[in-house]
């Protein structure tokens, strides 16, 4: 099943666009193989403002976010999960404002056990649980845990009466690509889990961590769904061919010649992750790096 992928996206780094009467959105300038055009940065309320996602550490896109909010006052700092070019930028933006930082919580893999990518500085002012709400003047956010992409990552419902029904979905979904799964904090068991939840809202619009806005959003997550199940069983019949074989291994049988070269590490970190969730389930066993069918 094909995924209706959203991949143009005028807005010019730095600039402002006016997304919901309520929600502001400014993209970094830190484009690459796994943000697409930059990091999206959501601008939250009128006047007393919440930030979401503050980005790499950029000087230009703080100067950005300060010149978009200049004569409203940034309140709350909201942190999806801890990606460096997701989380980077909050220290320097509370240097600036003074505002109260607010996430799931501390990245929770080490570097030394796969953390790498990681933001191991970020501690929020403030926790937020599955179900958490913060509220503002003329907004409401629920937060939803969210697991698979990254173990603490959140995504969050808006309830409005100027914006209802939309979902800031960080890299949970994002509109121009799949999202990375790399254990050990990424998990494919929990990913499928996340987007079945998300699937159960009724929202109208997805706003994610990179690519722009995403109307229309539950055939997409529906394809979402379908494209990691087929990769799944070519992953598992790719194995059975093989018998033994690790991650990496089953990256040519599993992708094909046309995947662009540095996606390779990537691909195989998903695969990982594939062939975790099938040794759970009884499909395969690991010794090691190694995986074979059973």
């Amino acid at each position: 099943m094909s995924i209706p992928f959203r991949r143009e996206d005028a807005l010019p780094h730095g600039a402002v666009e006016d997304t919901t009467p309520l929600v502001r959105r400014i993209v970094c300038n830190n484009p690459g193989p796994f943000t697409f055009r930059g990091t999206n940065t959501y601008l939250i309320g009128r006047g007393q403002v919440a930030v979401l996602d503050p980005g790499p550490a950029d000087e230009a896109h703080l100067a950005a976010i300060l010149r978009a909010t200049s004569g409203e006052r940034i309140t709350r700092i909201l942190v999806s999960h801890t990606h460096r070019d997701h989380s980077l930028g909050t220290a320097a933006l509370v240097a600036a404002t003074g505002a109260a930082t607010f996430g799931f919580g501390p990245h929770l893999t080490p570097p030394d056990a796969g953390g790498e990518g990681g933001d191991h500085a970020f501690r929020p002012d403030e926790t937020l649980a599955d179900g958490a709400v913060l509220e503002g003047d003329d907004w409401r956010l629920t937060a939803l845990h969210t697991p698979g992409h990254c173990a603490n990552h959140l995504c969050f419902g808006m309830e409005s009466e100027g914006a209802g029904g939309v979902l800031f979905s960080a890299d949970h979904v994002m509109s121009w690509s799949t999202s990375v799964v790399s254990p050990p904090d990424g998990d494919m068991a929990a990913y499928m889990a996340s987007l079945a939840k998300v699937a159960a809202r009724d929202d109208r619009l997805y706003l994610p961590g990179h690519g722009p806005p995403l109307p229309d959003p539950a055939p997409f997550v529906t394809a979402l769904a379908a494209h990691r199940r087929e990769r799944e069983a070519k992953v598992l019949d790719a194995l059975r061919s093989a018998r033994r074989a690790t991650a990496a291994e089953l990256v040519p049988p599993v992708y094909g010649p046309e995947l662009d070269p540095r996606l390779v590490p990537a691909a195989a970190r998903s695969l990982l992750a594939h062939l975790i969730k099938l040794a759970a389930e009884g499909e395969a066993a690991r010794d090691g790096d190694v995986f074979e069918a059973r």
